[in-house]
């Protein structure tokens, strides 16, 4: 059995859960979400508790198997606490500022960079202090989307190898290679 799959999901008090066929859709304080799963896979609903079951080894139920229940799970920590990610910029000159809901980058191109976030992403700038780096939070109640925003912003320029210069995620490590002038 999948060690992912098997384990329950808890649901809170103020979360409800709603299993209509394949369709799951999750209502809590923050907002609604709702996923399409496997049509094989089995949900019950009992004691405060969600639990997928798969009806036997296949391979693709037991692929959907561990997925099902990971996504099952996000939606109930998106809707009850949401989800975040949190990016630095490393740089000198570089900046991000907030213009309404754009997200504006000055990180060494000849132009600002302009990111727009979708709806039910939340962006915001928190300015650089004194040996901190400027940071950019990312938030939402969907795991994917926040994930894909950040994901989006630190393309914009990822970290440079020799320097470490550029937007990177809170605690990343970058492995810095040695330059030209490191062998002699």
């Amino acid at each position: 059995m999948s060690r992912i799959g098997v384990k329950p999901i808890k649901v809170p008090a103020n979360v409800t859960v709603s299993v209509e066929g394949p369709d799951v859709k999750v209502k809590g304080p923050k907002g609604e979400l709702s996923v399409s799963i496997a049509r094989e896979l089995t949900i019950a609903q009992e004691n405060g508790e969600i639990s997928v079951s798969r009806p036997n080894n296949q391979r693709r139920n037991r692929s959907q198997h561990g997925l099902a229940r990971t996504l099952i799970s996000n939606m109930v920590s998106g809707v009850t606490d949401g989800h975040a990610k949190k990016l630095e910029l490393v740089g000198v000159g570089y900046r991000a500022a907030m213009e309404g809901q754009t997200l504006v980058l000055n990180i060494g191109y000849s132009h600002q960079v302009r990111i727009d976030p979708p709806a039910g992403v939340a962006v915001t700038v928190i300015a650089a202090e004194k040996n901190k780096a400027a940071q950019i939070h990312v938030t939402g109640i969907d795991k994917a989307a926040v994930g894909q925003v950040a994901a989006d912003i630190r393309k914009v320029r990822k970290p440079d190898p020799y320097k470490g210069k550029g937007l990177r995620y809170v605690g990343e490590v970058i492995k810095l290679r040695p330059g030209k002038r490191a062998g002699k």
